[in-house]
């Protein structure tokens, strides 16, 4: 089953897109917008930078769990991911991102 964006409103109004894998697990979550046009610019600066696994760093929160971050060429990070039960499920997330993401259809929840 292919991945997907979904576009959502934030509480505050503010918008933001997931990744979902195939399985409709989330894999990667934006910041939150401003603006929609934003936020699709954002997906599809996902969707371009998913693709080079240089482009992702694996990062351990405070409380020693990983996980990673998707940086544009900018230096920018466009998404982040949930916190993983090790390195190696991390690692699988990033997986997941590169070979969902580029082809991923978008849903947009908001319209």
């Amino acid at each position: 089953m292919a991945g997907k964006f979904e576009i959502t409103t934030r509480t505050n109004g503010e918008f933001q897109f997931n990744l979902l894998a195939g399985n409709g697990q989330v894999i990667l979550t934006s910041e939150g917008y401003t603006a929609k046009a934003s936020c699709m610019n954002g997906v599809e600066s996902v969707r371009t930078h998913s693709e080079q696994e240089t482009n992702f760093d694996r990062l351990t929160a405070s409380d020693d769990r990983p996980y990673f971050t998707l940086k544009a060429s900018n230096g920018q990070v466009i998404g982040r991911s949930q916190l993983y039960s090790s390195p190696s499920a991390r690692d699988n997330g990033i997986q997941s991102v590169m070979v969902h993401a580029p082809s991923a259809l978008l849903n947009d929840k908001t319209a």
